[in-house]
């Protein structure tokens, strides 16, 4: 009686124990990331809105075409540019190639220089002393406060427009670096001591990878500045390029011309910011991009 009174305990037992328990609950929800999640659909529903609205607004005649001219006739611009027959008789693609050449030539220069000072900022003290207020002196300065200067020391050739673009990228770069330098945790930083890291292997192996995603975001803020400095750039006695194709064009009120060469910049820009989010993704996939 005994033995069955026990052999019944160790049944009730076994149906409150943890497991049995565990395994009669529902299994737990997991909640996504609010902001996480492709949007895709959404962006593509948009680009459709804003151009059905674009061309809704001006098909009824609601703003005159000197002001925002019809999808159509950006359209038919980029045709004409294409074929050279627009301002300076130059072809499309040799203006998209110039500024490609100016910004992206600019962008890679700066990064290659800026990535090293932010280091430099973020581990030692004496190069954050002397660097960080020369760069924080000249970072809130729009390009156009400095392009003079550049112009009368560097005069009007490649160089002066390269200039511009490079310090307009390098700053970001810089600033985004070194604060991934310093988000750095400590206990990294001591545990490598601890297993006799030296100072190339400790930047090597745990500062830069840390400090990965803040450079590689700092590069996408600066690729944009180099974007929105190329129209200031190309003002220095520019014969090609997509800046001078738009202020061109302002010179003689081709406002389809000025829409197409904005659309044309917007979007090289957006597709090179997917490409860095990509590259992002593959280099960090510990952290979320988009």
């Amino acid at each position: 009686m005994s033995n069955a009174n026990s052999t019944t305990q160790g049944i009730a037992i076994g149906a409150d124990s943890p497991q049995a328990v565990s395994a009669a609950l529902p299994p737990a929800r997991t909640y996504p990331r609010p902001g996480s999640g492709a949007t895709t659909f959404i962006t593509v529903v948009t680009v459709i809105v804003v151009l059905l609205g674009w061309w809704g607004v001006t098909a009824a005649g609601l703003i005159a075409p000197l002001f925002l001219p019809p999808p159509s006739a950006v359209w038919l611009a980029a045709v004409q540019a294409w074929e050279g027959n627009v301002q300076g008789g130059l072809p499309l693609l040799q203006h998209i190639a110039w500024s490609l050449w100016r910004v992206f030539g600019a962008f890679l220069l700066a990064a290659v220089t800026a990535v090293p000072v932010g280091l430099l900022m973020g581990t030692s003290r004496v190069a954050r002393g002397i660097v960080d207020p020369l760069l924080e002196f000249y970072r809130p300065l729009p390009p156009l406060a400095y392009l003079p200067l550049i112009v009368i020391w560097f005069g009007i050739d490649e160089t002066a427009k390269f200039l511009l673009i490079y310090l307009a990228c390098f700053a970001p770069i810089a600033v985004s670096t070194r604060a991934g330098v310093a988000g750095v945790q400590s206990e990294q930083l001591h545990a490598a001591l601890s297993m006799g890291a030296s100072r190339w292997q400790l930047l090597r192996h745990v500062i830069l990878p840390a400090a990965l995603p803040d450079i590689l975001t700092g590069l996408r803020i600066a690729i944009g500045f180099g974007w929105t400095t190329l129209v200031a750039a190309e003002m220095v006695a520019a014969t090609a390029g997509l800046g001078q194709l738009v202020l061109n064009a302002s010179n003689f009120l081709r406002t389809d011309v000025v829409v197409m060469g904005i659309v044309l910049i917007g979007l090289i820009a957006y597709l090179f910011d997917l490409a860095m989010r990509r590259l992002s993704d593959a280099l960090t996939p510990w952290r979320s991009h988009r």
